[in-house]
């Protein structure tokens, strides 16, 4: 039995995957961390032919449709979340759940001052806008308290006073770390590396100082009307070919390997990577082989990487299921 779902984590298309009989059904979205295929050259990493034919009808209608304005080469239009690590942050699996989630409280006071209009600097020029100040920053960096987490407190606690132990105590096999936020011990204005439909570009930040991580996490300092909107996708007017799924987000970008997140049902055989390039612009996809079955409604986002021919520069990357332009995760 399949049924069509709409899913969280930005996924666009619902899709539904195969289960053995007795599965319990839901409607959440699992990451896989499994990796999935690889492909180099802008090939398509194998499966079928028809396969294959099916995403490339697809991708050039995709390819067809794109129309931006003048804006994407014009003005400031980011295509990465607005929180960026300034460098390598030493998480453990408790600081990276509260980068992840937006886990944040602050031990300063944060400016309220709005500065001075500052520059973004592209690789074909410069752009001056207006900024917002730290405290809105914050704001926005900062998206709740984190949830009790089960057999955990919620502060560290500290020892009872005379409570030294005996050498006959038991010894405990698992540390009181407490399910709190990253914590905010300073803020500077600076600049930080982020992926424009210019190129990269180096972007007006505030660089907010987290006692649990060893480098600064970024939240962009633009005010929101100096921000160009991603343009809307046309989205193709037929269905999406069987065996085609669509793609969720990109994950990382590094000259010419994309590594991008696909969707696909939960037993699904797959995923393999599949790209079309032009000069301006690359679509991507999976390709998958849908279970067969009793299904549970359950949709999986597993990791590709693609080579391509060139290095991406510039280019949009959009997904072949909705013609949507993909943008990077905060990373």
């Amino acid at each position: 039995m399949r049924r069509l779902v709409f899913l969280g984590l930005g996924l666009l298309v619902g899709v539904a995957g195969c289960a053995p009989a007795g599965s319990v059904p839901g409607g959440s979205v699992a990451d896989g961390s499994a990796s999935g295929g690889s492909v180099a050259g802008g090939a398509s990493g194998g499966g079928p032919g028809r396969q294959r034919e099916a995403f490339d009808r697809r991708a050039a209608e995709v390819a067809g449709a794109w129309r931006p304005g003048s804006d994407w080469s014009t003005g400031y239009l980011p295509l990465q979340d607005a929180t960026v690590l300034t460098g390598e942050p030493g998480f453990d699996a408790d600081t990276e759940m509260a980068f992840r989630s937006g886990w944040y409280r602050d031990q300063i006071e944060l400016p309220t001052v709005v500065p001075a209009d500052a520059a973004i600097r592209f690789p074909d020029g410069a752009l001056s806008v207006p900024l917002i100040s730290a405290a809105e920053a914050y704001r926005q960096l900062d998206q709740g308290d984190p949830p009790p987490c089960e057999g955990r407190p919620r502060v560290p606690q500290a020892p009872s006073p005379g409570a030294a132990g005996r050498p006959d105590d038991p010894v405990a096999t698992r540390a009181a770390t407490a399910c709190i936020p990253l914590t905010v011990t300073g803020v500077t204005l600076g600049t930080a590396e982020v992926r424009t439909s210019r190129g990269i570009a180096a972007v007006p930040a505030w660089l907010f100082t987290v006692a649990e991580l060893t480098t600064a996490v970024a939240r962009l300092a633009v005010a929101p009307r100096a921000v160009t909107a991603v343009p809307l996708p046309a989205t193709p007017s037929r269905t999406l070919p069987g065996g085609v799924a669509g793609v969720d987000r990109l994950r990382r970008v590094d000259g010419n390997r994309l590594t991008y997140d696909v969707a696909l049902g939960a037993c699904d055989s797959g995923p393999t990577a599949l790209v079309r390039e032009d000069d301006d612009v690359v679509v991507v996809g999976g390709g998958t082989v849908p279970g067969t079955g009793e299904c549970i409604d359950l949709a999986v986002l597993k990791p590709v990487t693609v080579t391509l021919a060139a290095p991406l520069g510039t280019r949009p990357v959009l997904d072949v299921a909705t013609g949507r332009v993909l943008t990077l995760a905060a990373h």
